[in-house]
């Protein structure tokens, strides 16, 4: 839509407020109102303005004035409000400059876009993410100086058989055993079914909708794939109906990766391919069906691997999902249709279909970030033809230490993955979608508000470990 399209929609929707969204340098969505009264044309032209040293990673208090920038491409209906509300998506600018604000997120993804029409590779990268989690009841957390703690529940977790429900009917999930049974086993086809309601309801197209692995309701939606920038637009639209689909019925979600001990996590599986002309370059005779170029562009994701972490799996609870020994995409290899390995060719005969599916990321990350690095690094290994090496058709949870021993592995903690950024970055600099300032302010939020807090603080397992020592 164009500025006049979109004031004209939100008076056929009798919109009362107008709501105007972004994403935070870490990844969560902000937002502020104003009355529609207050909204017309000249908006997006002369943008909103806010305090840039509020937002996490973002300006210092004596350089603090930013400017929003609605795109009109995004408006939508906000499903939640009593109030009818049109929703945009906003970027963010400097109000002096005029020029894209090198910490936005969405502003990375449009130069990635732009970078990779400008290779003439290709001129489109699809994106198709597999957001896992969980759905509890209750979930209570604190962090003293002497004191810590978390629990979470939920009415399918196993743990509850013999809870006094008045009554308890059974039928809760097996750890490992939520994939997939018919309900009264599974009791969220309501609710997935109502997010599957809502996220149609503001134009995204869902494939599949169905229970997770885990015990404790944990679940899937399947989006269909989108364009680098859009699919980071979706993703955000996705997560925030899931949460809040969820609250009106009384439950909470998360998609933090690991919420649960010895059962499956929630990861983020990431289909990509790259498009020119209308034409799928991925497709081709090589393995698997794929193209030179697409092999090509998953030995730059296997290069550059323990880097991508840092934007791919950004928490440090990402890597007690990330554990090599157990059912986790952490051996660097690619296979047709085999799910051990981290990088898997879906087994398609549909030219259009060909692909490059990720497993390794997770549903904490920033979206448009993530795509951004996972592209530039599968540009790099066409830019620069980096062999993969041969496939693995082997099932790698199962080989032997000796067999395993040549096969590389993404990173295995947070710090891991912001020491191989740092080290190895030059990739993201191409065409200036990364900047060396936006490289140095995550590894260095990442280390001071995360990393080192995780590290200092005891935890409940190391007093039951240690504490008669």
């Amino acid at each position: 839509m164009t500025p006049q399209e979109v004031v004209e929609f939100a008076k056929e929707n009798n919109c009362g407020m107008v709501d105007y969204k972004f994403l935070d340098f870490v990844g969560i969505w902000q937002h502020f109102t104003t009355p529609v009264s207050e909204f017309d044309e000249e908006v997006f032209e002369e943008g909103l303005g806010f305090d840039g040293s509020s937002i996490r990673g973002w300006q210092p208090i004596h350089n603090s004035d930013m400017l929003l920038m609605p795109d009109p491409t995004t408006a939508k209906i906000d499903p939640f409000p009593e109030v009818p509300t049109l929703s945009l998506i906003c970027n963010i600018i400097d109000p002096f400059t005029r020029e894209g604000y090198s910490r936005d997120p969405r502003f990375i993804a449009q130069k990635a876009e732009a970078y990779l029409k400008s290779t003439g590779i290709g001129d489109t990268a699809f994106f198709g993410p597999e957001p896992e989690f969980f759905i509890f009841d209750d979930v209570r957390y604190a962090n003293t100086s002497n004191e810590s703690f978390y629990a979470v529940d939920s009415v399918e977790g196993i743990w509850n058989t013999g809870r006094e429900e008045f009554p308890n009917l059974g039928y809760k999930p097996r750890h490992k055993e939520g994939y997939f049974p018919c309900a009264p086993t599974d009791s969220m086809i309501d609710l997935r079914n109502e997010m599957v309601q809502v996220l149609q309801s503001v134009g995204i197209r869902i494939e599949a909708s169905h229970h997770e692995v885990a015990t404790a309701g944990q679940a899937e939606i399947d989006m269909r794939f989108d364009s680098l920038l859009r699919m980071g637009d979706t993703l955000q639209w996705f997560k925030y109906i899931i949460k809040n689909v969820a609250l009106r019925n009384g439950k909470t979600v998360t998609f933090m990766p690991k919420p649960i001990y010895n059962d499956n996590g929630s990861g983020m599986h990431c289909h990509q391919s790259i498009w020119k002309d209308g034409k799928n370059l991925f497709c081709g005779d090589g393995y698997g069906g794929l193209s030179k170029e697409a092999l090509w562009y998953i030995g730059g994701i296997m290069k550059h691997a323990k880097a991508l972490c840092a934007f791919t799996n950004p928490t440090t609870i990402s890597y007690k999902r990330l554990v090599p020994g157990f059912e986790a995409p952490v051996n660097l290899a690619y296979s047709n249709r085999n799910r051990s390995a981290s990088l898997r060719i879906p087994s398609t005969s549909n030219p259009k279909s060909k692909r490059v599916e990720y497993r390794t990321p997770d549903p904490s990350c920033n979206g448009y970030l993530a795509f951004s690095a996972l592209l530039m690094a599968g540009l790099d290994g066409i830019e620069n033809k980096i062999d993969p090496g041969d496939p693995l058709d082997k099932d790698i949870y199962g080989l032997s230490p000796e067999e395993l021993k040549d096969i590389p592995n993404v990173a295995g903690t947070l710090q891991e993955a912001l020491d191989s950024l740092r080290d190895d970055h030059e990739f993201l600099l191409k065409g200036d979608v990364f900047t060396e300032d936006v490289i140095d302010m995550w590894i260095n939020y990442k280390t001071e508000a995360e990393v080192n807090p995780v590290r200092m603080r005891p935890t409940p397992m190391e007093f039951a470990l240690y504490y008669d020592c």
